[in-house]
C-alpha cells in the first residue's frame, strides 16, 4: 500500500493560451506537511487550486494528473468533487473577506459546513461551531457567533476562515497563507494547532507561504517555485541547510533589514490626544446601561516630519481603527491635529484639500481594488480627482510609480483579478505614491508579500522617506519589518497603549510583559540589534 495521498503529474496550467504551471510533479505523503514557496505570481496558488478545480471559466485549460484515493481529481464529475471539498480536502484562502458571505453570520457559515458533511444541526452545530472558534484563538467566541464578516478585523476573519477548514477534520488540509493576516502571537498559536492536528489526525497539510520561518518550523519536505516550474525539491532540513538552487538561496537570504532613515526634522507633523473610538452595543432588553467597545482608548502621541511610527499589536488591538480615526474615517473623540490643522474641527468640504497629503495602504488588497477599472485608472483616479496633470502626464507618472514597485507597466491596462495577492497590494501602494503625500497610513502594506518583495517595498519606503521627507504611520504585525523602518513605536493592546518610545530602545529592552510576549512570538532577538530569521529545527 502506498503511502501517496496526492500524487501529481505533469500538472501544466494555461490561462487563455499562456502556459503559468509548466510540468508540475509533486507528491503529498500521508501526515506529511509539504510547503509550496516562492515569489508573488511563482504559480504556487494556482497549483494548489488546481487539486479541488477551483481555476473555473473557458479560458482555463489543465493537463495532467491529479490522484487522490484512486480518483483523477483533474476529471473528476460535480458529485465526486461535492464529497471532498471541504470534506476530506479543505482549504483557507489567503484573503479571507472575498472569501466569507458577507450576507450571513460567522455561526451561520461554520455550521454550514458542519450541515452539509456531517449533519450537524441546532445545537450540535453550535457547539461544534464554538469548539473550534476557541480552538483558533478567538477571544470570547460565543460573542462572535452572531457577527458578520465586515465586523471582525482581518486577522479574526482569517481565523474564521481556519475554524471551517478545520471543521470535518480533512485528510489534506490546503492552506494558502494561513497566516498572512495575523499577529505573531496568533501565528504562533495557529502553528502549534495545525501541528498538533497533523500529529493527532494524521492530517497532511500543502502549505502555500512566503514567510519561510513559518515553513521552518512545520513542513518536512519544501518545493520551491520559480515562473511556474519547481527548480527545487527536498526535505525542510536540507534546504535549509544547503539550498542548491540560486533561487532557494535567495529566497532564504532575503529579510527586511537595515535601520530608519536618519530625520533632522525638528517638527510634529502629526500630534493626537487622548484619541478615542468606541462603538455602541444594542442595549439589553431588560437594563438602559449602554455598553462599548473600547476599540481605542485614550491614545496619544506625537510624530515628527520624516519619521515613522510603528504601530503594533495583536489582531482586534485597535491598530487599524487608531489609523482610520487619525484619517477621518471613522468617527472619534479627541484632538488630531496635522500641520498647522485641528481636522476635528474641519467638515468634509474643508478636508477634502488635506486628503491628498493624507494617503493610506488598506490591508486587503483585493478588497479595496474597484474590480471594474484598470490599474491605470485605479492609480491615477487620485490625481484625475484633484485635477492633477494632463491625461499624457497622469499616464506617465502610472508607468514610473508601477516601475518604483516592481510591477510591468505594460500590466497597467490588466485588472486586480489578473494579479496576484502580493501584486495587488502593489497597486495599492503604487496608488497611494503617486499623490506623493506628506503622510500615508501603511495598514499591513507587506503582510500579502514575499520575503524578496518585502524587502524590496521595505527599502523602496525608506528611499522615497530620504528623498521627499515622508512621514509614515505604520501599522503591522510583522515586527522584522517594524524594525527595519521605524523610528518610534507604540504597543496596543486592547485600545490602550500599555508601552510607547523610540522604537530600537523597545525592541532592546522592552519593558511590558506584553511587548515582551510580541517580541518572542516574532523570533527577534532583543537586546542585540538583530533579527532571528534562522531559529532551530525542533
Amino acid at each position: 500500500m502506498t503511502n501517496t495521498l496526492i500524487e501529481i503529474r505533469d500538472l501544466r496550467v494555461a490561462f487563455s493560451g499562456r502556459e503559468v504551471v509548466h510540468g508540475v510533479n509533486l507528491d503529498i505523503r500521508h501526515g506529511e506537511c509539504v510547503a509550496l514557496v516562492g515569489e508573488s505570481g511563482s504559480g504556487k496558488s494556482v497549483t494548489a487550486h488546481s487539486i479541488l478545480r477551483l481555476l473555473h471559466g473557458k479560458d482555463v485549460q489543465t493537463q495532467g494528473s491529479i490522484r487522490y484515493d484512486g480518483i483523477d481529481l483533474i476529471n473528476a464529475n460535480d458529485g465526486q468533487l461535492r464529497r471532498l471539498r471541504g470534506n476530506r480536502i479543505a482549504m483557507i484562502f489567503q484573503e479571507p473577506m472575498t472569501s466569507l458571505n458577507p450576507l450571513h453570520t460567522v455561526q451561520k457559515q461554520i455550521s454550514e459546513v458542519l450541515s452539509t458533511h456531517k449533519g450537524l444541526k441546532n445545537r450540535a452545530a453550535r457547539a461544534r461551531t464554538l469548539e473550534l472558534l476557541e480552538l483558533v484563538g478567538i477571544r470570547e467566541p460565543h460573542k462572535r457567533l452572531n457577527a458578520y464578516p465586515h465586523q471582525l478585523s482581518g486577522g479574526q476573519r482569517q481565523r474564521v476562515m481556519i475554524a471551517m477548514a478545520l471543521a470535518n477534520e480533512p485528510q489534506l488540509l490546503i492552506a494558502d497563507e494561513p497566516t498572512t493576516a495575523l499577529d505573531v502571537t496568533v501565528q504562533q498559536k495557529i502553528l502549534e494547532l495545525l501541528i498538533e492536528l497533523q500529529k493527532r489526525l494524521g492530517m497532511s497539510l500543502l502549505l502555500i507561504s512566503h514567510d519561510l520561518n513559518l515553513v521552518r518550523k512545520i513542513a518536512q519536505h519544501v518545493c520551491v517555485m520559480r515562473d511556474g516550474e519547481i527548480v527545487e525539491q527536498a526535505s525542510c532540513e536540507a534546504l535549509f541547510s544547503a539550498p542548491q538552487h540560486p533561487y532557494s538561496r535567495k529566497l532564504i537570504e532575503a529579510e527586511p533589514d537595515g535601520y530608519p532613515v536618519p530625520c533632522d526634522y525638528r517638527h510634529n507633523l502629526l500630534e493626537v490626544d487622548n484619541l478615542k473610538v468606541w462603538f455602541p452595543l444594542p442595549k439589553s432588553l431588560f437594563s438602559r446601561e449602554r455598553h462599548y467597545i473600547k476599540a481605542v482608548d485614550g491614545v496619544s502621541f506625537e510624530l515628527k516630519k520624516g519619521k515613522t511610527l510603528g504601530i503594533v499589536g495583536e489582531s482586534g488591538s485597535g491598530k487599524s481603527t487608531l489609523g482610520q480615526a487619525i484619517l477621518r474615517l471613522v468617527e472619534s473623540e479627541g484632538d488630531i491635529r496635522f500641520g498647522n490643522k485641528q481636522l476635528g474641527l474641519l467638515n468634509q468640504v474643508l478636508l477634502r484639500p488635506l486628503r491628498r497629503q493624507m494617503q493610506v495602504v488598506f490591508q486587503d488588497p483585493f478588497g479595496s481594488l474597484s474590480p471594474r477599472m484598470s490599474v491605470q485608472q485605479i492609480i491615477a483616479e487620485g490625481l484625475l480627482a484633484h485635477g492633477i496633470g494632463t491625461a499624457q502626464e497622469r499616464e506617465d507618472a502610472v508607468i514610473r510609480v508601477l516601475q518604483e514597485v516592481g510591477l510591468d507597466p505594460e500590466s497597467r491596462h490588466r485588472y486586480p483579478h489578473e494579479f496576484s495577492g502580493g501584486q495587488r497590494q502593489r497597486i495599492s501602494i503604487a496608488r497611494a505614491l503617486i499623490m506623493e503625500p506628506a503622510l500615508i497610513l501603511l495598514d499591513e502594506p507587506t503582510s500579502a508579500l514575499d520575503r524578496t518583495v518585502q524587502k524590496q517595498v521595505v527599502d523602496l519606503l525608506r528611499e522615497l522617506q530620504a528623498r521627499h521627507g515622508l512621514t509614515y504611520l505604520f501599522i503591522s504585525h510583522d515586527l522584522a519589518v517594524v524594525h527595519a523602518l521605524a523610528h518610534d513605536m507604540i504597543v496596543i493592546k486592547d485600545g490602550k497603549v500599555v508601552e510607547q518610545g523610540a522604537a530600537q530602545s523597545i525592541f532592546d529592552n522592552p519593558q511590558h510583559p506584553y511587548t515582551r510576549e510580541l517580541l518572542q512570538a516574532s523570533s527577534l532577538k532583543t537586546g542585540a540589534n538583530t533579527l532571528s530569521t534562522t531559529p532551530s529545527l525542533t
